[in-house]
């Protein structure tokens, strides 16, 4: 994530950056010293989607500061 927005890792925190999923469980998490997207839970496909074919998990990223 760091790589992509074009910022060094310390950077980061400073603009908060975070990441935003709807639901209670948070399945995705900026690695700390990274910067990589790593999963936060245990990602279980059938509880998931169930009967869906195609498995999609929607996030958002927030960046507070100027880019």
């Amino acid at each position: 994530v760091a790589k992509d927005l074009g910022l060094q890792m310390p950077a980061l925190p400073d603009r908060g950056v975070r990441i935003i999923q709807r639901g209670r469980t948070q399945y995705l998490a900026l690695h700390g010293k990274t910067g990589h997207l790593v999963t936060a839970e245990r990602i279980d496909r059938e509880q998931l989607c169930q009967l869906v074919e195609k498995c999609v998990l929607r996030c958002e990223l927030i960046v507070e500061g100027e880019m």
